[in-house]
């Protein structure tokens, strides 16, 4: 697979586009003004306990409260007390501090409850796990991670292991023994990706730098007074360097002379190895409407994706989940039904796959295939999809096909997709999709007149509306305009107003 990664930096913004053998896969946007906070660490406050939903609100100093689910409490409140008050070699036996200090716990008690570790005022270190959506603020955790070249330092926990993505079992064996080597004390630690085939040496340096980082942490959020930051997350393109400038990177390409040198430093330090696919753009035309990514993006701002064959995906975000749903549109296949449903989601699931990566899509995913009769025409598609899933950085999972062609998914979600950072609702239909029909709203402002007109004896009424809804009285409503004057006593006047969006009308008495 020939991967690109395109960076289009300006003052405006910074976006990145992951291009996997040519076609757009991932979309990245960091705005100058609003920045992302995902990854970011906050020393908080406790402002409210819920008991009946098990979870608190905290203050971070954002314009909305976070909200902290009970399971994403560290549950040993004592012993990371003792822990911020000792030396690293030390016995954890010092007695707690009288007043509430910041809380990093990898130890847990069983069916804790949110009342017994906190209260109310109380001053926590939690980090972003999930960006504010829509009107739900930001999601917190108190099991910290810190990612680092090779390795993810989980300083709240003690769970070892290695990425699932690394796959080959005698590489897995060689890291977790490096793992077991270096870190006795069977801190947090996962083996990422980009840890295969580097050494014990170069492995031990990323733990030991992201342990002092954890220290410095710590130290700062002792210092601070609750809300406050306490350590931001870096910045796009250095992320893009810590978590994708791998060698399955043919090449990147950034447009800005000055984030072009800030590039060439980051490769330096990170990966030396991998300096020659680094370009500067230098072209007259736009870099991403060049590679073709603008037009991409705008088709994934669209509700209906097309597929070569001519079938076609409906992506439908709703509050409680999305749904999508297969269609074979203009293919009518070669030979039999099955074989033409077999393809039509063979090609689906890719493209399914793409587009939750690219809308950044999260949450209970419902796809809707379309029905097959057997069930290794199943069992294919469903693993199609497992494996087209399988580059995502998110995490994915994928429940069996039932016998109504329905998989049920689940993606993390970490910041708002790409349509709801790209769009806004309809000040029309409200986000709907839809509109009332003229006749609709006619029969409307025709149902208000005549209760005006019997109720309060009005004498004269005006009809102030869009000239679109004004034409359809005078051709489709003249003779009942004409029996509500007749029988009332009153007048009726139609008055055209280009400044009245469709749909919104007034009625003036008098």
């Amino acid at each position: 697979m020939k991967r690109e990664i395109i960076v289009n930096s300006s003052i405006v913004e910074t976006r990145v586009a992951i291009l996997e053998d040519g076609v757009l896969v991932e979309l990245l946007i960091d705005d100058s003004k609003n920045k992302s906070i995902a990854g970011n660490i906050y020393k908080g406050r406790v402002l409210k306990i819920l008991p009946g939903m098990q979870a608190a609100f905290v203050d971070l100093g954002l314009a909305k409260d976070a909200f902290l689910y009970v399971r994403d409490i560290f549950e040993d409140v004592e012993e990371y007390e003792q822990l911020l008050t000792i030396g690293e070699d030390d016995e954890l036996t010092e007695p707690l501090p009288e007043e509430p200090r910041p809380s990093f716990s990898r130890g847990r008690r069983p069916q804790a409850s949110i009342e017994e570790l906190l209260k109310e005022g109380q001053e926590i270190v939690a980090q972003v796990a999930r960006e504010p959506l829509g009107t739900k603020g930001a999601r917190i955790t108190s099991h910290i991670t810190l990612p680092g070249r090779y390795l993810v330092y989980m300083p709240t926990e003690q769970h070892v292991g290695v990425s699932r993505k690394i796959e080959n079992e005698g590489e897995r064996s060689r890291l977790k023994q490096i793992i077991e080597e270096i870190n006795p004390q069977r801190e947090g630690v996962i083996v990422r990706t980009a840890g295969v085939g580097k050494g014990r040496a170069e492995i031990e340096a990323d733990l030991e730098f992201l342990r002092s980082l954890w220290n410095k942490i710590k130290g700062k959020a002792e210092t601070l007074a609750a809300p406050a930051l306490v350590q931001k997350d870096l910045d796009l393109i250095f992320r893009i360097f810590r978590d994708l400038f791998t060698k399955e990177v043919v090449r990147l390409v950034v447009d800005n002379p000055t984030e072009y040198e800030r590039c060439l430093e980051y490769a330096e330090s990170l990966h030396p190895d991998l300096k020659s696919q680094l370009f500067l753009y230098t072209e007259d035309e736009p870099i991403f409407k060049s590679f073709g990514i603008e037009r991409e993006v705008e088709k994934a701002l669209r509700h209906k994706a097309w597929l070569k064959s001519g079938g076609y995906i409906v992506l439908e975000e709703t509050e409680a989940l999305v749904s999508i749903d297969v269609n074979t549109g203009k293919y009518v296949g070669k030979h039999d039904f099955e074989e033409t449903v077999l393809k039509t989601n063979l090609e689906a699931a890719r493209e399914i796959a793409r587009q939750v990566r690219l809308r950044d899509l999260g949450g209970i995913i419902i796809i809707d295939f379309i029905d097959m009769a057997r069930q290794e025409s199943r069992d294919r598609v469903l693993q199609e999809l497992k494996e087209v899933l399988k580059p995502d950085r998110s995490p994915t999972n994928v429940s069996l096909l039932s016998e109504l062609g329905l998989v049920e998914m689940t993606r993390k979600r970490v910041r708002q997709g790409l349509n709801k950072a790209l769009s806004a609702s309809c000040p029309e239909c409200g986000g709907l999709g839809y509109i009332r029909s003229t006749p609709s709203i006619a029969h409307q402002v025709l149902r208000e007149v005549e209760w005006r007109l019997f109720s309060k004896r009005i004498p004269l009424i005006r009809v102030r509306a869009h000239p679109d809804l004004i034409d359809w009285f005078r051709a489709e409503a003249g003779e009942v305009i004409e029996a509500l004057q007749q029988t009332y006593g009153g007048e009726i006047i139609l008055v055209p107003e280009e400044s009245l969006a469709p749909g919104k009308y007034q009625l003036l008495e008098g």
